[in-house]
């Protein structure tokens, strides 16, 4: 008996044999490619280069790709900051966790894109007239989900109804910042009624006063646990999403030096100024405060 399962389920001249269980007739039920909507996925890949330029596949699969993450994503953020909302912390910080993740997966996948050489690029970049990732209506939602907000990007979107109600609906709705400080609020600790009743529409900027309150947290940590577990996970995701800030710079001087963008901006000086960009800064400010 056992020899028999061996060679139904084994290897004879380098080809795997299919076991009987295996099904394989799906005229009736819901197979891979169903369930993953294979067809419409798969044919989303329209290059418009004439005659179609061979790198062109490379530059809108990265891209696709890339927007798919950042819908997972927004969904984890958002899903994080409701969360918190609801003092669910420690839930919160399993949907971070997995952000974390992808951001790492995002700032790798840059380097597939930097296999586009300068001059294969520009055999093709001219089809794109001026659509651009800038106009990604998903990165501007994840960075106002993260504080990071501006209410004059939505002029952007105009166009696109959908998009603009998603952005606008980020924009005034608090931050996961926001939120998180709001919890503190509501377990004990003396975070200023400025802060927890501030414009939510408005970019988070710098607050003095919470540095204090943090570098308690920071001072205590076994007492803290929890707080200081959540500043430091905080810390990751701004770290993570700075490295991907450079890396897109670097691989958009790589490809086309200085050149200005297809959506109009400065193009790579523009992506500089995106570095000065914070989300939590008093988390990084307290690392002063700390003795030693």
């Amino acid at each position: 008996m056992a020899e028999h399962v061996e060679s139904e389920a084994g290897v004879e001249g380098n080809t795997r044999r299919i076991e009987a269980s295996v099904v394989t007739d799906f005229s009736d039920r819901m197979s891979y490619g169903g369930y993953l909507d294979l067809p419409t996925l798969l044919s989303a890949q329209r290059p418009i280069s004439r005659p179609e330029h061979h790198d062109e596949l490379l530059f809108i699969i990265q891209h696709q790709t890339t927007e798919l993450w950042l819908k997972l994503v927004l969904h984890e953020l958002e899903t994080a900051r409701d969360l918190m909302r609801a003092d669910e912390l420690g839930r919160a910080l399993k949907c971070v966790a997995r952000v974390k993740h992808i951001q790492k997966t995002l700032t790798e996948q840059w380097s597939v894109l930097a296999t586009l050489t300068p001059a294969e690029y520009a055999q093709f970049r001219g089809v794109l007239g001026n659509a651009s990732g800038f106009q990604s209506f998903q990165y501007r939602a994840v960075e106002f989900v993260l504080g990071n907000k501006n209410a004059k990007m939505l002029a952007v979107f105009e166009a696109d109804p959908e998009a603009t109600a998603v952005l606008t609906a980020a924009l005034e709705t608090p931050s996961l910042y926001d939120e998180f400080l709001r919890l503190l609020a509501r377990a004990g600790y003396p975070i200023p009624a400025s802060v927890l009743e501030r414009d939510v529409t408005q970019a988070w900027t710098f607050a003095p006063e919470l540095v204090p309150v943090f570098a308690q947290i920071y001072a205590h940590t076994d007492e803290h646990w929890a707080a200081y577990e959540t500043c430091e996970e905080l810390v990751d995701l701004e770290d993570n999403f700075q490295l991907w800030r450079f890396r897109h710079l670097k691989t958009v001087e790589r490809i086309i030096g200085n050149k200005r963008g297809t959506g109009g901006s400065s193009g790579a000086t523009f992506l500089q100024r995106a570095l000065e960009l914070t989300f939590f800064p008093e988390l990084y400010a307290v690392r002063t405060e700390i003795p030693g």
